[in-house]
Parts: C-alpha cells; structure tokens; sequence
C-alpha cells in the first residue's frame, strides 16, 4: 500500500535520488550479476556453454507446439539470424538440438530438444528456479 510504512519511500522523476535507492539498485544489480555467473558455472557443469543453456531455454519456453524457428529462438535471445543458424548447428553437432520440417509448410524447419538435450536442460532449470526462489526471498524480499 502506497505512503505505509512496511514500503520504502521510492524517488520518483521530480524527487532527488537518496542514498537507498542507490544501495538497491546496486543490490539488485550485484544479485543479476551473481546469478548470471552463478548460472554460466551450472551450464558449464552441465556440458553445456551458457549460450547453448540459453539456446536450448529458448526452444523449450518458446510454448510452440511443433517447435519455434531458428527465427524464433534468435528474437527471444536477441541474437541476429546468422548467429542464431550458427549456435543452432553447434547444438545439433553436440546431440542437443534437432532439426524438424514443419508437417505443413516443409520450407519452414522447426526447432525440438533431443531426448539429451531435454535431460540437461530439466537439471539445469531445477536448479535455476531453486535459485530464482533464494533470490526472491533474499534480495528482492519477496
């Protein structure tokens, strides 16, 4: 509830800054960070790079039925087209990824974990929603 006392005062356009709102903001920076790093080291544990996690994220969450595109994947991890196509051979290479022609438009190839890259993924993403939960209830008290 706005003005109660169990919210902090939060600056707004017209306020100054105070000393606080430069303590959370670099609180909740340094724990974004720490994630990330943290969750590079969970990948890499895993046998996977963290763009490959990312990758693999991306066409698991896309919530495509039949898979998302290279496309799409390269929109949701705000990659360019090239690099999306590069990343996606890699990951087929490896035995994480496959390629699947779209049942009704066979120009159109989809993108689906294989039975490999779903088990890593699962593992990692565990553990990540574990973290995610400390996070909340640590720096972001929630």
């Amino acid at each position: 509830m706005p003005g109660s006392k169990a919210e902090p005062k939060r600056s707004t356009s017209n306020d100054e800054l105070h000393e606080s709102d430069y303590r959370r903001l670099l609180e909740f920076r340094t724990a974004i960070r720490r994630f990330l790093r943290w969750s590079e080291e969970q990948a890499e544990a895993e046998g996977l790079t963290p763009t490959q996690h990312q990758l693999l994220l991306a066409i698991r969450g896309s919530g495509e039925a039949d898979g998302p595109t290279v496309g799409d994947v390269a929109q949701a991890m705000l990659i360019r087209h090239h690099s999306a196509v590069g990343l996606v051979d890699r990951a087929v290479d490896a035995g994480f990824v496959r390629r699947i022609r779209d049942h009704e438009d066979h120009r159109v190839v989809r993108l689906r974990l294989t039975a490999d890259g779903a088990r890593r993924l699962a593992r990692l993403s565990r553990h990540h929603l574990e973290e995610l939960d400390r996070l909340r209830r640590g720096v972001l008290g929630g």
